[in-house]
């Protein structure tokens, strides 16, 4: 954590900051691990997140799980982007521990992204480990990037969406997951 903890006091210096100023004095440390808790999706795995909570069920009607809270970086300007994430999964003998879900979203969240890939990657990881008929995703997101700097357009969101399997193939079955997340 040192290392990362000078490069702040780097850049607050060629900020045209006193890194010895004492509202600053313990902010590259603050700032580092700040970061680190950030970005520590990279030390995780999805085998360790999921941690064998898939469980035998013979379930094989939709599940939903909606409005996880989602807090992420994007790659670009290392700004934060801030929203919420919609599941759907169609069991295939297997389901997964709930709190799994919030889980898997905050493993891939905690790194620079894009929302896009974000996305795609948390469908991906649902697929994986339950080997579901289907998966959905949808996430809703605003952007410090595009509020704050650049365009500054405060009421701006984004929205994005992956539809595996029967959710993309079957048009009932992508429609009775966006009524049931209120899209």
């Amino acid at each position: 954590m040192k290392a990362l903890s000078d490069l702040y006091s780097q850049v607050i210096t060629e900020l045209g900051e006193d890194v010895n100023r004492e509202g600053l004095l313990d902010t590259p440390k603050r700032a580092a691990k700040a970061m680190q808790f950030l970005t520590g999706g990279y030390e995780q795995s999805l085998e360790d997140i999921v941690n064998n909570a898939v469980f035998a069920s013979d379930n094989d009607e939709m599940v939903v799980i909606s409005d996880i809270e989602m807090y992420s970086m994007c790659e670009h300007h290392m700004l934060p982007f801030i929203g919420k994430v919609h599941i759907g999964y169609l069991p295939n003998g297997n389901v997964l521990g709930l709190s799994k879900f919030a889980r898997i979203t905050d493993m891939f969240a905690r790194r620079l992204q894009i929302q896009e890939n974000l996305t795609k990657q948390i469908a991906e990881a649902v697929q994986e480990v339950t080997g579901a008929r289907g998966v959905a995703v949808v996430i809703e997101a605003r952007h410090m990037c595009m509020m704050m700097r650049g365009v500054q357009k405060q009421n701006s969101s984004m929205s994005t969406s992956v539809m595996m399997g029967s959710f993309r193939e079957q048009q009932a079955t992508r429609s009775e997951f966006l009524r049931l997340i209120g899209k």
